[in-house]
Order: structure tokens, then C-alpha cells, then sequence
């Protein structure tokens, strides 16, 4: 089991659920160097740099680009920065704060890095400060242009369009909330936009848009049990303001404890479910989604043999998913079928060392290389992705710049 913080938080709130007690009352210069401080902004307040003049697109030299992990620490957050060659593997550059703080522990949920606009801004959550940090995306240089609250303890950021929603995934208040991205990539609150999980002791593990933009999805890790279903998905509908519903849907989970998911394009949905880190325990299901946020099963957890399975892609072409097992080490490969039905490829088709700790992933150059942070090693592993779905690695494993064994969430590569 994962150690630090959220976990021993998170085990608690579990035996309060599984001992049956009642539901709770729900309640503008490139990168600054590593020792500049950087402006100080009041929690709600915004910064937004020193220029609202929005930036070209990025543009890195070749066919490469650039990888982007977040160190998490609690004294001041940082994001390290890569090249990406033109082969997949890559290369060390250098340090970014992003102004505010970690927590330490990892995030224990995906999502807490993202790319948006075509790889023109990226978008840092903050757990340690509540706030969200913009930069735009010059090669693999970054740019600060905002920092700006975003609730207790955010975790999880999704994108669509010129609509950015955040999770908070605090214990004292659980839920999303919105803001509109202006041009510039800097954000702008959306006013009541935050809303509730079906569930305030509910640990979250990711909000995501679905293709579309007319749903946000946020699966339970842990719920209150006394609500049905005992495993369960929150589904929340988008309206044409980018409000949602004020309640979500509360839909079931086929398996246990699912911590993580990934649409396909046909909105068709892959989620991981770790089944409380049993050992050898783990699956993904994969469900239709209606328009409705009704989540029908087609596939129900199929296992593949590996320990605390957590995070999960999919390729652009929709054929291949890949869970990060944290537990084991390892990467599972799966393949789709168009009817949305999962068929295990190689529950071990990466291993990166039983202390590796894998977490977050993330796909680049149309979804041809495949990179792993390693949250035990403080390194990031790089994947060619074969026709037929197997991984060859690309390069030696990454390391320096990111805390071991102490917490590093959050990747975006393209």
C-alpha cells in the first residue's frame, strides 16, 4: 500500500464507511530560475504575469517535443522539464517552480498535470497551496502567466474547449468547480460552479471531461457504503453555460474501488479499479456511456494479475489501454474491440522494479511513445508502442530533479 498522508487519511475514512456509521452532513519572462521566489499572491486572489498578450503555439525542433513532471513538495512545487527526441527518448533540461506548494505525498489521482490548446499551456495543480499554476509552452521552456485559488486541496485538472474543471479532493469538503480559459490560457472562475460529490467522505481519484464536453466523471476510490451502489462513479452533466448539474448521478462501479479512467474517443470508458491494493487483484471495466450519464458495463473487471492498479490511457487510434500498477511495478497492456469489450494483452508488458512505485502516464506523437512516472525511483521510463500493442523501451530511465520515494505526481508529455 502507498504510504504518506492521503493514504492513512484515506484508511480511516474507509473503516468509518465499512463499520456502517451514517453518512456525514454533506457540508511573463522565461521559466524564473530555481531560487527566485517569484511574486506573492493572497489565497483567491489571481496573478497573471506580465503579459496578456497570447503566446504562438509551441513549437519544438524536429518531430520531438517535451515532458513535463511535478515534483509535489511541500516548501515550494516544482515542474522538471525534458526534451523528447525524435526517437522517444528523453533528456533532462532543467527546473520550474510553479509558485506554489505540494503536499509530499503524491496526489493519489490522475490528472494533476495537463496540457491543453495543443500543447500551448500547461496547467498545474497545487494540492499544498490550493491553487491551479498556468504556463504557456515554449518547447520545453515554460512561461509563468497565472496562478489562481482553486478550493481545498485540488488534485485532478481536465480541459475542453475554454472550460477548465478541477478537483478538490480534501476530506473536509470533496468536489469540482470551473473556470472559463481565456486566450492567453489564464483562467477565470466560473461563478457556481462548485459543486458536491454524491458522497462528502468520498476520496476521489479524477475528474475528465467526456469527448463531448457534456459530461465530467469523477470515480469514488472510497464512498459511504450505505449509499447505493457501495462501488460508485459520479457523472455530472455539462450545460451550454459550463455549469453542471447541482447533483450528480451516482452510478455503479463494476469492480472495487476504481481510481482512475480514460475515454474513448466514441465516448466509450476504460476505468481502473484497484480492488483496495489485493494483491494480484486488479481489472479494468469498460462501459457505454448514454447521453444521460447512464454507465452500462461491457466489459466487467477484467483482471490482470497485478497489484494496485491506478492510472490508465488510451491510444488515439482507441486500440490499446495501459494501467500503471503501482504495487507491482508494472505496466498491464489491454486491447479494445470497436464494441468497447477489453481483452487482457500482458498484465506484465513493463516492469520497472518492485520499488519503482509507477503512477501517472501519458502519451505522445499520436500516441506512439508511451512515458511512466516513477514516484519510488523519482525517474520517468519512455515506451515505443508497437503495432500489436507490447512496449520497447526507449532510452535509459530519467532520473535527478524529482523527489524519491516522496510524493512526485502529475506528467504531461507531447
Amino acid at each position: 500500500m502507498r504510504d504518506g498522508f492521503n493514504k492513512s487519511s484515506f484508511a480511516a475514512l474507509s473503516l468509518v464507511t465499512l463499520a456502517g456509521l451514517g453518512a456525514h452532513a454533506q457540508t511573463a519572462a522565461v521559466a524564473a530560475p530555481v531560487n527566485q521566489a517569484g511574486p506573492q499572491v493572497a489565497k483567491g486572489s489571481t496573478y497573471t504575469g506580465l503579459s496578456s498578450v497570447a503566446p504562438r503555439t509551441a513549437r519544438a525542433s524536429g518531430r520531438g517535443g517535451a515532458a513535463f513532471a511535478m515534483t509535489n513538495r511541500t516548501g515550494r512545487n516544482e515542474i522538471i522539464t525534458y526534451r523528447r527526441g525524435v526517437r522517444g527518448a528523453l533528456t533532462r533540461v532543467g527546473r520550474v517552480p510553479t509558485r506554489g506548494k505540494g503536499i509530499g505525498v503524491d496526489l493519489d489521482t490522475q490528472g494533476g498535470l495537463r496540457l491543453a490548446r495543443g500543447h500551448r499551456f500547461l496547467y498545474a495543480a497545487n494540492a499544498g497551496s490550493d491553487n491551479i499554476s498556468v504556463f504557456s509552452v515554449h518547447g520545453t521552456r515554460l512561461r509563468f502567466r497565472q496562478k489562481i485559488y482553486a478550493g481545498d486541496q485540488p488534485t485532478s485538472l481536465t480541459v475542453h474547449r475554454n472550460l477548465l474543471y478541477v478537483l478538490n479532493s480534501s476530506v473536509a469538503g470533496n468536489g469540482i468547480r470551473g473556470f472559463r480559459v481565456r486566450e492567453n490560457g489564464t483562467l477565470r472562475v466560473l461563478a457556481g460552479s462548485a459543486r458536491l460529490l454524491s458522497s462528502p467522505i468520498a476520496v476521489p481519484g479524477q475528474v475528465e471531461f467526456s469527448p463531448d464536453g457534456r459530461l465530467l466523471v469523477v470515480p469514488q476510490k472510497t464512498t459511504n457504503v450505505l449509499l447505493p451502489p457501495p462501488n460508485a462513479i459520479d457523472v455530472f452533466r455539462v450545460n451550454g453555460d459550463g455549469l453542471t448539474t447541482a447533483v450528480p448521478k451516482r452510478e455503479a462501479s463494476h469492480g472495487i474501488r476504481p481510481f482512475s479512467l480514460a475515454f474513448r474517443n466514441d465516448s466509450q470508458l476504460v476505468v481502473a479499479e484497484a480492488f483496495n491494493a489485493a494483491p494480484n487483484a486488479s481489472a479494468v471495466s469498460s462501459y457505454r456511456v448514454s447521453s444521460a450519464g447512464d454507465l452500462n458495463a461491457i466489459s466487467g473487471s477484467v483482471g490482470n494479475n497485478q497489484t494496485d492498479s491506478c492510472w490508465v490511457v488510451i491510444t488515439k487510434d482507441d486500440r490499446y489501454a495501459f494501467i500503471a500498477n503501482f504495487g507491482s511495478g508494472t505496466i498491464s497492456s489491454y486491447g479494445l474491440a470497436d464494441t468497447g469489450r477489453v481483452r487482457l494483452l500482458d498484465g506484465r508488458a513493463a516492469f520497472l522494479g518492485i520499488n519503482s512505485q509507477p503512477v501517472d502516464l501519458d502519451l505522445a506523437a499520436g500516441s506512439r511513445y508511451l512515458y511512466l512516472l516513477l514516484r519510488g525511483t523519482g525517474g520517468v521510463a519512455a515506451f515505443k508502442v508497437q503495432d500489436d500493442g507490447c512496449l520497447a523501451r526507449r532510452g535509459p530511465i530519467v532520473t535527478g530533479g524529482l523527489p524519491v520515494a516522496n510524493g512526485a505526481s502529475g506528467l504531461a508529455v507531447y
